[in-house]
């Protein structure tokens, strides 16, 4: 069987739910050599005669997470956006022949173009240049099903031909992925927070997308903007939970400096949780007033910290009015809630 490749020549939308019975519609064009396209069951192609350059091309599809904690499904959704295949591309590779039914399919977006490829997992959305989708099988009865992202810079491009020798299914689909992990090419924008990182790896083993640091983030604010970095970022599908993971460090304009061994961030509820273990609390230090604890609730946008005492746990600080005096004190100052 030759390979299958596909491009957009016109608005695509792809809900890619491979045996679901529920069918979905999609505008292709074949390029390069000719190509045998092995449809998905239940699909339709669009007229190859769409306008071209009537609007930017897009295509999409959409992972589905069926939570074992609580039944809800939760969708990570992946869009490219771009005016050309100079740019970038989109190709599907279903399974080839000899390959087992319950194979995966998988999916390469590609846009060098200042859109990208676009990501959206909880409350981020995500924009790289470059992603590499593993959809697998949908269990029975259901419609739609998870699968794995690798998403990181680099390019992708279809091949004249599938190289002699290579049995791997990109190359057996004549489409080349050369992924390249450098910092700052993952953004990840949440409310007015953006933040930078290197690879993302999403897994339905567990929910999780990682993010690969060294993680750089900004907090935009009129009175007073935030910023830090951490090691690594997680976001639990099923949680809806977005967490700095390592060395986390927040730095507000306002002279307030946070650390803590790893962060649940919200920048939609204006709130970061800081935790630190036995041996390093989280810390919060603003001018002469340090606050120690396991867990801080920091306010982001008041700038403002709270200690909350957990089972077994202590709080420590130092909160002093005024310039620190010339000699140390018998007793320590009170500290202020």
């Amino acid at each position: 069987m030759l390979p299958s490749r596909w491009t957009v020549a016109a608005r695509l939308t792809l809900a890619l739910l491979l045996g679901g019975g529920a069918p979905f519609v999609w505008a292709l064009a074949q390029t390069g050599p000719a190509a045998q396209v092995t449809p998905a069951p239940a699909t339709s192609p669009a007229p190859d005669d769409a306008p071209a350059g009537a609007e930017a091309e897009q295509s999409s599809l959409e992972l589905v997470r069926r939570s074992e904690k609580d039944g809800v499904e939760r969708r990570i959704v992946i869009v490219k956006s771009g005016t050309s295949d100079e740019t970038g591309i989109f190709a599907i590779c279903t399974p080839q022949d000899g390959e087992p039914e319950n194979t995966p399919t998988l999916a390469v977006f590609s846009e060098a173009g200042v859109g990208g490829v676009r990501l959206t997992i909880d409350k981020n959305v995500i924009r790289v240049p470059l992603a590499v989708v593993t959809q697998l099988p949908p269990r029975d009865g259901q419609e739609g099903s998870d699968g794995r992202v690798e998403a990181s810079g680099g390019t992708a491009r279809f091949l004249d031909e599938a190289p002699e020798g290579k049995t791997d299914r990109l190359s057996r689909c004549a489409v080349e992925a050369a992924p390249q992990a450098a910092p700052d090419t993952v953004l990840v924008t949440q409310g007015r927070t953006e933040l930078k990182g290197q690879k993302l790896v999403y897994d339905s083993s567990d929910g999780v997308a990682r993010i690969d640091g060294p993680i750089v983030f900004r907090r935009s604010s009129d009175t007073d903007p935030l910023t830090g970095k951490s090691d690594r970022i997680e976001v639990s599908v099923d949680d809806e939970k977005t967490t700095l993971v390592g060395n986390v460090v927040l730095n507000s304009a306002g002279g307030r400096v946070s650390e803590a061994a790893r962060v649940e961030y919200d920048d939609t509820r204006n709130v970061a949780r800081l935790y630190g273990t036995a041996e390093e609390p989280a810390r919060s230090v603003k001018g002469n007033d340090t606050l120690r604890a396991g867990l801080i609730v920091y306010d982001l946008e008041r700038n403002e910290v709270y200690a909350v005492k957990g089972e077994g746990g202590t709080i420590t600080g130092e909160f002093m009015d005024g310039d620190p005096p010339a000699a140390p004190t018998p007793a320590a100052a009170p500290g202020r809630p």
